[in-house]
């Protein structure tokens, strides 16, 4: 993947958290956008997660583009998702995960949007259109995003995406010990571990420490068979029933308490969460697991049906200008488009994407001459192991994660 990004990230954050990062990162006001005219009488309204349903981006895409009116709601993907499914016309976009597209497009809820339709597709980040020879399509962002075989129509058109790992206290547990996905399951770190409840996450990263024991050896953690997730669920309930983990965390502001306060020395965790532990000048950083990261991507599908179609690919395609992703980028996570790099200040563009040593005031715990942890996006892009999708036997893993729960 190291050769994509030279030639060409279930998350929920606190309000507070975003709206903190919005007022420390100002949007910029240019951007390269050229929409339709006549968009007025249009309007826009959205659901999605709190990282980009953003009172100040939704005010500042509708200043920007001329919609009619901008109305944001923050809600889960299964929660979404169920309502979509149900026949709701609350919505005209979904910003949803690449891994749910699966289960939208098999009942038509969502509709294609056209690459043409697009301004600023054209700086789009290769890796989600070439393929990664290390992987099966599926099991990347670039197989799961496209409605057609020649690539000119989105299913959904990207806006964030990262790559996950492992949240730890440097000052609790070594760099050595925590780069590791085995290490959630240590039994040295009985007690003080934990994992998140979306099944779809857990099991995958149970199935990477299992290959890494020899337990297993499964090509495609993100899309197990059924023996494999019964094998997956067996290890977690007996890990569980000795006591484990201390927490199976599902929101943003439990993993950064856990973390904090060192009841958890050891989580599958969101960046901006290990950053939210350092800003409280606590030591936290981000593992380099060597069994590699879990990728993913969320980003705009339009929802069939929408009498407000332009004002969604409008909204698209303000997501690849570049400065809705400055505000993004500096969560701890990464916008598609190459145009951020001409809308982000150079020496934060240069710690958050190259790699380089942090310059100047300390800000959110980052101090002078700090790195990233994982380095630049081309080199955590060459270690992932694989991307969040829709499993084949959906329906067998999530019989047995409601086991794993129950038991």
């Amino acid at each position: 993947m190291n050769n994509f990004i030279m030639n060409r990230r279930r998350f929920l954050a606190n309000s507070g958290t975003a709206a903190a990062v919005a007022a420390a990162s100002p949007l910029l006001m240019n951007s390269q956008m050229a929409w339709a005219a006549g968009i007025a009488d249009q309007e826009l309204r959205t659901v999605g997660l709190s990282v980009t349903v953003q009172e100040r981006i939704l005010n500042d895409f509708k200043n920007k583009s001329g919609v009619g009116s901008v109305n944001g709601k923050a809600a889960i993907f299964p929660d979404t998702q169920t309502e979509l499914l149900s026949g709701s016309k609350s919505y005209d976009s979904w910003e949803i995960i690449g891994e749910r597209l699966p289960a939208m497009t098999q009942t038509n809820t969502i509709a294609a949007i056209d690459t043409k339709n697009l301004s600023n597709w054209a700086n789009i980040r290769s890796i989600f259109v070439d393929t990664d020879p290390r992987m099966e399509p599926r099991a990347q962002i670039s197989g799961q995003i496209w409605a057609d075989a020649a690539k000119t129509e989105l299913w959904m058109v990207p806006s964030v995406f990262n790559f996950d790992s492992i949240g730890y206290r440097p000052d609790l547990v070594s760099a050595e010990e925590a780069n590791t996905w085995t290490a959630l399951f240590d039994p040295k770190f009985r007690g003080k571990t934990g994992l998140n409840v979306d099944p779809l996450i857990a099991i995958g990263q149970a199935i990477l420490a299992m290959n890494s024991l020899g337990l297993l050896n499964v090509a495609n953690p993100g899309n197990p068979n059924r023996q494999e997730i019964d094998e997956a669920a067996k290890f977690l309930i007996s890990k569980k029933k000795e006591g484990q983990f201390r927490a199976l965390w599902g929101d943003f502001g439990e993993l950064v308490n856990l973390l904090a306060s060192g009841e958890m020395i050891l989580a599958d965790a969101w960046q901006p969460a290990v950053m939210a532990v350092k800003a409280q000048g606590i030591p936290c950083s981000y593992a380099v697991p060597k069994e590699g990261y879990r990728g993913w991507s969320i980003g705009v599908s339009q929802v069939a049906g929408t009498p407000n179609a332009q004002a969604v690919e409008a909204y698209a395609d303000y997501w690849l200008s570049g400065p809705p992703g400055v505000l993004v980028s500096e969560q701890g996570y990464y916008s598609p488009t190459t145009n951020i790099k001409d809308v982000m200040q150079k020496d934060k563009y240069d710690f958050w994407y190259e790699g380089k040593p942090w310059v100047g005031a300390e800000e959110r715990g980052i101090k002078e001459g700090d790195l990233r942890d994982g380095g630049s996006l081309q080199e955590r892009a060459s270690k992932v192991s694989y991307w969040h999708q829709w499993p084949d036997e959906y329906d067998h893993l999530i019989q047995r994660w409601d086991e794993f729960l129950s038991a």
